[in-house]
């Protein structure tokens, strides 16, 4: 019976790293994805290159939009132009939508072309 018992607690651990090990992973996927622009951090943000944000690849929510990822979801309200990072159904207040965010994202007008005013 100790036998199987240590064999267990073996499968149960393995399967508890490989679990750890994806949700790492798919959290550092996530954070990696989270801008894929440089350059352009000053007023009046120009000089940047990447790729900005695809507001189209968005779902559209009762208050914004959602960009899913792996593990994390990305909130952008569109009223308020506050972020929030959706993880495991917690919303985690991020900040509000910089000033570079809102030059080279644009999401000001994915907000309008979605019927939201946006205030920010």
């Amino acid at each position: 019976m100790r036998a199987v018992a240590r064999w267990g607690v073996r499968v149960f651990a393995v399967v508890g790293v490989i679990a750890t090990g994806m949700l790492g992973t798919g959290l550092v996927l996530d954070a990696s994805n989270f801008d894929r622009t440089r350059g352009g951090y000053a007023p009046p943000y120009d000089g940047w290159t990447g790729e900005p944000i695809d507001w189209a690849a968005t779902d559209v929510t009762a208050t914004g939009m959602a960009r899913r990822g792996y593990v994390t979801t990305l909130l952008v309200d569109c009223t308020s132009g506050m972020v929030e990072v959706e993880v495991l159904k917690q919303r985690i207040p991020f900040r509000p939508l910089s000033g570079r965010a809102i030059v080279v994202h644009r999401p000001r007008e994915a907000c309008v072309a979605r019927g939201f005013t946006p205030r920010f």
